[in-house]
């Protein structure tokens, strides 16, 4: 289960680095059966993100897609705490 958002963020201001999702895949798949692997991100809006979500697809994820909302404030959320916790608990039985 992976926030997209949050990793790319904290990858940048943390390390100045992009997240290599296939290293990822690589190292936490090694030796597993992979039951449930699912990427959380926003609606695309352009074609970038449309072309990095088909690369989360091809490594294995399940894109799950919220509409990007911007505030009054100019801040931004895709809020996609609720449906991360929601899932977890129902793969929750199937998942070590």
């Amino acid at each position: 289960m992976v926030d997209v958002q949050n990793i790319y963020y904290t990858t940048r201001q943390a390390y100045g680095r992009h997240f290599d999702y296939n290293a990822f895949w690589a190292k936490v798949t090694q030796n597993r059966h992979v039951v449930n692997a699912v990427a959380y991100a926003t609606e695309p809006a352009d074609e970038k993100q449309r072309q990095f979500q088909n690369i989360l697809r091809a490594i294995g994820f399940k894109v799950k897609l919220k509409p990007y909302i911007q505030r009054a404030d100019g801040s931004a959320k895709a809020d996609w705490d609720v449906g991360i916790t929601l899932d977890a608990m129902e793969f929750a039985a199937h998942s070590d």
